[in-house]
């Protein structure tokens, strides 16, 4: 029994639906380790070709939770780098899955959901779904670089370096971020067309072609990449600085809302 997602099988296709919808779905611990619980099963299965993710209630899910993060008491090197490895791990599992692994995304997919939508081999976005990637609007960093290997190097910047979080679904099209965008409420079945294709086809062929596609970008110095991006990001959330700092003491005093007010408000006239 789960209790932070649903999970159900629909013919060959696996479906996981995170069920944390009063808080968006963001990602807890519990939640990450549940996902990862399923994903180790259904690679390992035979009668399972594709996994769906999609989000239960209004969000597909707004990133890691930052109230448990708060709870975190990481003071050193070693304490950032075994908690980012962590969630590092969790979201490059959808890339490194032997099984298509399929995005069906709406509402928010913020931070690391959007490094989980990248991570995944296809994603299909209902129209206003928004993405991107805040945390540097708050001194902190990502985990899992997948962006510059998605879309071109002036997207990624852009994205990267401002922190926006108002990508929307159509321009996130339009920077190959995912495949399509469907009306609202349409998500979850045009993923599952896609996922009835992929299963329909020969599923030795499928895992097998997957792999070759993933080894060109081996070949081209991906996991490299992500390995500097990783390490870059355990600099940055260990070295704090006045934005985290600030963030953190609203966040602790006025709670988490009060400060992610603080943060959108100082780019409000941008």
């Amino acid at each position: 029994m789960t209790e932070t997602i649903r999970t159900r099988v629909d013919g060959r296709i696996g479906i996981i639906t995170f069920d944390r919808p009063d808080v968006l779905n963001a990602m807890n611990r519990k939640l990450k380790q549940e996902v990862t619980e399923v994903m180790t099963r259904w690679s390992a299965d035979p009668a399972i070709l594709v996994i769906v993710l999609h989000g239960g209630g209004r969000a597909f899910s707004a990133g890691f939770d930052m109230k448990e993060s708060a709870t975190r008491n990481l003071t050193t090197l070693a304490d950032w780098r075994e908690a980012l490895q962590q969630s590092f791990d969790f979201l490059i599992q959808f890339w490194d899955c032997p099984k298509p692994t399929v995005a069906a995304v709406h509402g928010f997919c913020l931070g690391g959901a959007f490094e989980l939508t990248l991570s995944c081999d296809i994603a299909i976005a209902a129209e206003g779904t928004r993405f991107g990637e805040p945390e540097p609007r708050f001194g902190s960093g990502v985990i899992c670089m997948l962006l510059p290997w998605v879309t071109t190097p002036k997207f990624a910047k852009e994205i990267a370096l401002t922190g926006t979080d108002r990508i929307d679904a159509a321009r996130a099209l339009a920077m190959g971020l995912v495949n399509q965008v469907v009306p609202a409420g349409q998500e979850l079945d045009a993923a599952l067309a896609i996922a009835r294709d992929i299963a329909t086809a020969a599923p030795n062929a499928v895992q097998m072609t997957k792999r070759a596609l993933n080894r060109a970008y081996d070949c081209a110095g991906l996991r490299q990449a992500l390995a500097a991006g990783l390490d870059t990001d355990v600099m940055i959330e260990s070295s704090g600085g006045p934005e985290r700092a600030e963030f953190n003491r609203i966040r602790r005093e006025q709670g988490l809302k009060a400060a992610l007010l603080w943060r959108d408000s100082r780019f409000a006239a941008n």
